[in-house]
């Protein structure tokens, strides 16, 4: 079965969050956003525990993965993985900029390289026939010039790339950490918008620093769609509403989410004896945000001492104890 691969509303690749735990209940908050995997690299690929990093929930389509790497070959071999395994498009990391990943010479670095990343989508698109996509970064270190950010994707769109991911501040290589690389470069935004306005055949997708309903729609007048991340992972229904209005498909209410990931953790933990509760409910930490009960939610479902118990049961509890005030609350 075909699945939409609509860019419109995205979810963002987090290393260490959007696991498979995540991405289902993601889907649940929205039944059509784009779901992407955390980063895989090709060597955990072609020298590591296959299933252990592709396995995912058929629910989860649209679902992407992401692949970190820079040899061709490794690449195309890893895309192959993908199809198999039964991804929607298989999607290069040009935007990671923390110094492990570059130690491994792939990441932002490559932007400086645009010759081997055209290479590097030539080589996964002879090997499959699912979409491939490359997320980058606008700038590195200290170049400001919107021309850098343009000729990059003019020459991997030359090798057949339809489809950039652009957050829309610049990597710093050297001297920021991860959390400071996603905080400290200011946004341009303008950068992404003359992109979409030089290379109207292509799908430009925007990300970083979006945090609301009204941002989204702004920025959906300028181009073709809208990569949440933190902002969605610590609020998971600005997904919900994102897509509810803007692909059309109407959120369950959050009672009915948390309902299904009871029915998920039931299911996970009965069929692998290596799932823990807390690697369900960590990810939804988030889903009552805003409302009356917000903190009692998040206290029980990371309560150490009720999940080392492993009950699914508690996500009922958890429900029961946010629900009490919900229809007071805004």
């Amino acid at each position: 079965m075909k699945y939409s691969t609509s860019h419109r509303i995205c979810a963002a690749p987090m290393m260490d969050w959007t696991d498979r735990h995540c991405r289902y209940f993601l889907r649940l908050v929205s039944p059509r956003a784009m779901l992407y995997t955390e980063m895989v690299t090709t060597g955990a690929l072609i020298h590591g525990d296959v299933p252990r990093h592709l396995d995912f929930n058929k629910e989860e389509h649209p679902v992407v993965l992401q692949l970190g790497g820079s040899e061709p070959a490794d690449l195309a071999h890893s895309a192959k993985l993908a199809e198999q395994w039964g991804y929607d498009e298989v999607n290069l990391n040009v935007g990671c900029p923390s110094e492990r990943v570059q130690r491994g010479a792939f990441g932002a670095c490559l932007m400086a390289e645009p010759a081997l990343v055209a290479d590097c989508v030539r080589a996964m698109r002879e090997a499959v026939k699912i979409p491939v996509t490359v997320k980058h970064r606008i700038g590195i270190d200290s170049v400001e010039e919107y021309e850098f950010v343009r000729s990059f994707v003019e020459q991997v769109a030359a090798a057949g790339c339809t489809t950039f991911i652009a957050h829309a501040r610049n990597a710093v290589l050297k001297g920021l950490s991860p959390k400071e690389n996603r905080e400290i470069p200011p946004l341009k935004y303008d950068y992404v918008h003359r992109l979409k306005q030089d290379f109207p055949q292509l799908t430009i997708v925007i990300n970083g620093g979006i945090t609301r309903l009204e941002e989204v729609e702004a920025q959906l007048e300028h181009v073709d769609g809208v990569m949440l991340g933190r902002a969605a992972y610590h609020d998971p229904w600005l997904l919900a509403v994102a897509g509810e209005k803007l692909l059309g498909a109407a959120a369950a209410s959050r009672a009915d989410v948390a309902v299904g990931m009871h029915a998920y953790a039931v299911r996970e933990l009965r069929r692998d004896s290596r799932v823990h509760l807390r690697h369900i409910t960590r990810h939804m930490l988030g889903l009552y945000h805003g409302y009356g009960r917000a903190k009692a939610w998040r206290r029980l479902l990371s309560d150490a001492s009720r999940l080392a118990a492993n009950d699914p049961d508690l996500i009922l509890e958890a429900i029961e104890i946010a629900e009490k005030r919900t229809a007071f609350a805004a």
